[in-house]
């Protein structure tokens, strides 16, 4: 007997419905798949041979597909893959903070932190690295490079250019968002280091000793050797030392007078850069002239008693842009 109409068309409509349910699930599935692989995870059997009577059987691997060239990637693949620097790295000036422990100098933090020792005594305004205390709390960038304190007439371009930074650069590691700066601005040069001198400076290695002796008298204020009863600031440093050893030049530089003083006996005046200047007095013998140019460490003369002097020793004076500074804060 053939089936009625009503019957067949029954049938067709379940039929239909029910593949209509098939290509929904199938597409569910493929969105599942494209928004979460790692759920579709591929387990592969590797035969394990038995050694020494342990083991054997399979071990299982998980496997991931790759989407875009059908390249079979391990956990270990994936892990290895990494953003480029470009996109992680931050470019604007950010800050951790470091309290000094004991032991600790600015060298060593330098290389802890992977920072050169320039970024760390600018951004803490560090003016000598021997007197690093215990206890200071420190920022730490998150870059390298210094501070620069804009000066009334500097532009933007200008500043690059003198630290042969990018403009850019600057503009987006201190948050500019137009090239105008303000004078006494504190802005953070990415990249740059300090002027050579002034880190010798800061960290009290710009001078050698002239002449290896112990210091008999300190800069500053003292008893007047001559008239107990006097005070007299001493402008510089005496090292002891036995007639005729040697005095050497504390730092490169060009001699700008030799001569004889009724205090300082026979002395000898070299010009350095930065506006640096040293004197050597109480010389037995001057060894070199007015103009030469004199290499660290070269003899300019010899360990005297001349001029007003209470024994053989050599007097120190270091100048700073014509003010006497403390030459013991720079010497090696």
């Amino acid at each position: 007997m053939l089936p009625s109409n009503e019957q067949t068309g029954l049938t067709e409509s379940h039929s239909g419905q029910k593949d209509r349910n098939i290509f929904r699930l199938a597409a569910a599935l493929c969105m599942i798949a494209i928004i979460n692989p790692v759920q579709y995870i591929k387990f592969k059997e590797t035969p394990v041979n038995e050694e020494h009577g342990i083991g054997g059987g399979y071990i299982s691997e998980e496997v991931y597909p790759d989407i875009d060239d059908g390249i079979l990637l391990t956990p270990a693949s994936y892990e290895s893959v990494s953003e480029p620097e470009s996109l992680i790295k931050s470019y604007t000036l950010l800050y951790d903070s470091h309290i000094v422990q004991r032991g600790e100098n600015i060298s060593g933090l330098a290389r802890n932190f992977g920072l050169n020792q320039d970024t760390i005594i600018s951004v803490n305004k560090i003016t000598n690295t021997r007197l690093l205390q215990v206890g200071r709390v420190l920022r730490i960038p998150n870059q390298d490079g210094i501070f620069h304190t804009v000066r009334s007439g500097e532009n933007l371009s200008g500043i690059a250019e003198r630290y042969r930074a990018d403009s850019e650069a600057i503009k987006i590691t201190n948050e500019l968002f137009s090239s105008k700066i303000v004078p006494g601005t504190d802005l953070f040069i990415p990249g740059a280091r300090l002027d050579w001198t002034m880190l010798q400076e800061i960290n009290g290695d710009l001078f050698i000793w002239p002449v290896n002796g112990v210091v008999t008298s300190s800069y500053g204020w003292r008893r007047d050797p001559f008239n107990r009863n006097r005070r007299q600031f001493h402008n510089g440093i005496d090292i002891r030392g036995s007639i005729g050893t040697p005095v050497r030049a504390a730092m490169a530089g060009r001699v700008s007078a030799v001569g004889f003083d009724r205090i300082l006996g026979n002395y000898v005046i070299i010009n350095h850069h930065a506006g640096y200047r040293t004197l050597y007095g109480h010389l037995n013998v001057i060894r070199t002239r007015t103009g030469a140019y004199v290499a660290s460490g070269e003899r300019v003369g010899d360990v005297g008693n001349t001029g007003i002097s209470t024994g053989a020793h050599l007097h120190f004076t270091v100048y700073r842009n014509g003010a006497t500074v403390n030459p013991r804060a720079l010497m090696r």
